[in-house]
């Protein structure tokens, strides 16, 4: 008698999440084609275009989970795509904003036949053909935010002809949102994401590849054991041609109608296999140093000599229909040659270091020893105090006031605090899923959202850091608070559907069709409520959540989809 064979190890489970996935799919099927009617009229809107038209115009209205890549060869940023929720309903986004560096101007390109309106795509942009923008997947929502239309297409943008141009190949990956994308050698190698419908979701760890130049998808088979299914993770490429994985997002259901996520703080590499092509492996890694400390919803991008650089986030926790968190506005580098994290810490302008070693030098000599020696195991302060708004929503805020300097790490006269600068400092308010870019060694962020209540606040603002020099933060442009709206959700079931029909159309519309239901420059309508409590805070100040937004665009789907940053321009390697 034969003996009898071993049964290949994690089969179980790859056919587990077969079966999973296929179940998804037939579930989601009969609410995607309800929304491909309705992306089908918008790219019937859209065809109309029939030549590029480039507009100068105001800062783009606040949005979430768009796209922002610098060029290759020109001083620009480009904004693609995104989503607005004002508590009510969901506006996607298809426009194309050019923000120019040297100018500090904006531009609204409108080119014929673009991809359809969408949100948590990816987009990488590579140097060849005078630079080309490549965008993957991402989805569509209805107005209520109840249904998605998760997209499985390729498009690349031509930047020196400003045309776009879908792709079309079989074998890429399924329809999803969240995922991650990263441009190696000749190759986009994509990762994670996931896929929902009204009832069910699942979550993905497969890798594909794209061949840029014979325009065709692979799925990769890496050996070893990688990382969990996940979203909104961070991907990158080192210097030595590895894939990073960082953390991310994923959830399950722990019993009916009840969902738990997980933040994961676990780091992958993902590399050729002896050099050999196609053939690929995962390895785990623990890094040393000063790890982030857990979070989802950070924004990542590619900093000087190769480091990668993670910005802002939030901490969760989370305990059935309630959800908690702390925003984050702090930064973090991983150095993958010596495999090891460390927190950014700015220097502050060097006026201001100049006067204090002067004043210091001015200070008795008799200055006690002992106080500076104290000074070195300060920790950071936290002070919590709670603000009432006009409608009756308490707001607790949190104040991390930082220490002199790093616990436990003295600081020379070369590195003084730039907290110890007179007047306010000048920074990021702390939030989640900013979209970053680093141009010449100068990390942008721009906009980003954090919540407070029931209040999911989407920012507009623009801020610079120069990664080079690391004093302070330059702010571009400041988010004007009145221009925050926020509609309470409504319980009432009274609507016709002729008028879901019409909120369909004008909901996910957005752009420049949605000016006559805002304010000035097509910005939404001034709000109040829980907003005017935050409006006074300084910009150290991190909002700790009351519940989660009762919506479904809340809290738990922006921790999914992260923020979709591009990863930086893709350099051959």
């Amino acid at each position: 008698m034969g003996k009898k064979g071993k049964k290949e190890k994690g089969r179980g489970a790859e056919k587990t999440a077969a079966k999973m996935e296929k179940k998804v799919s037939k579930r989601s099927r009969k609410e995607e084609e309800d929304l491909e009617a309705l992306i089908a009229h918008f790219q019937t809107l859209d065809a109309r275009k029939t030549q590029v038209v480039e507009t100068p115009c105001p800062p783009p209205s606040p949005r979430l989970n768009a796209s922002l890549s610098a060029h290759p060869e020109k001083d620009e940023l480009i904004l693609f795509g995104g989503e607005y929720f004002n508590g009510q309903k969901t506006f996607l986004y298809n426009e194309l904003y050019i923000y120019h560096i040297r100018k500090d101007t904006w531009t609204k390109v409108d080119i014929p036949s673009p991809p359809p309106r969408r949100c948590a795509h990816q987009a990488v942009v590579v140097p060849q053909g005078g630079g080309q923008l490549w965008v993957f997947g991402g989805e569509f929502a209805s107005p209520d935010g109840e249904q998605f239309y998760h997209y499985k297409d390729l498009w690349v943008l031509h930047l020196a002809t400003r045309t776009w141009e879908q792709v079309k190949s079989t074998g890429g990956p399924s329809g999803r949102s969240g995922h991650r994308m990263v441009a190696w050698k000749r190759q986009l190698i994509l990762f994670g994401g996931f896929h929902e419908s009204k009832r069910d979701y699942i979550y993905y760890n497969d890798v594909y590849a794209f061949n840029l130049d014979t325009f065709t998808w692979s799925k990769l088979s890496p050996s070893g054991t990688g990382p969990t299914p996940r979203s909104g993770c961070q991907m990158s490429i080192t210097l030595q041609g590895s894939i990073i994985i960082y953390g991310g997002y994923s959830k399950q259901r722990v019993k009916k109608d009840v969902d738990k996520g997980t933040q994961h703080s676990d780091m992958f590499l993902l590399k050729p296999e002896n050099r050999q092509e196609g053939k690929w492996v995962w390895t785990r890694t623990n890094p040393s140093g000063v790890k982030p400390t857990p979070r989802s919803g950070f924004s990542v991008a590619v900093a000087p000599n190769h480091q990668m650089l993670l910005f802002g986030g939030v901490c969760d926790e989370e305990e059935e229909e309630r959800l908690e968190g702390d925003f984050f506005n702090d930064l973090y580098f991983y150095d993958a040659t010596r495999n090891r994290w460390f927190a950014g810490q700015l220097k502050g302008p060097k006026s201001e270091k100049r006067k204090r070693r002067q004043d210091r030098k001015e200070e008795p000599k008799g200055s006690s020893m002992q106080e500076k020696g104290g000074a070195s195991t300060l920790g950071p302060l936290e002070v919590v105090k709670e603000v009432v708004a006009e409608d009756g929503t308490v707001v607790t805020i949190k104040q991390v006031l930082a220490a002199p300097y790093p616990v436990g790490q003295p600081q020379t006269e070369d590195e003084d605090s730039p907290e110890d600068a007179s007047g306010p400092v000048v920074k990021p308010c702390p939030r989640s899923n900013a979209m970053v870019a680093v141009k010449h060694g100068v990390l942008y962020v721009y906009g980003g959202m954090f919540e407070t209540g029931d209040c999911q606040v989407t920012l507009s603002d623009l801020y610079c850091l120069d990664l080079h020099k690391m004093e302070e933060w330059k702010a571009l442009l400041e988010m004007d608070p009145q221009t925050q709206e926020w509609l309470e959700e409504t319980d009432s079931e009274e609507d016709s559907d002729s008028e879901e029909d019409s909120d369909a159309v004008e909901g996910a519309e957005g752009g420049e069709d949605n000016e006559d239901s805002g304010g000035e420059d097509g910005a939404p309508a001034p709000g109040g409520g829980a907003w005017g409590a935050v409006r006074g805070l300084s910009a150290q100040d991190q909002v700790v959540l009351g519940e989660a937004c009762p919506a479904q665009r809340g809290a738990r789907r922006v921790r999914e989809e992260g923020a979709e940053s591009s990863p930086g321009h893709g350099k051959i390697l």
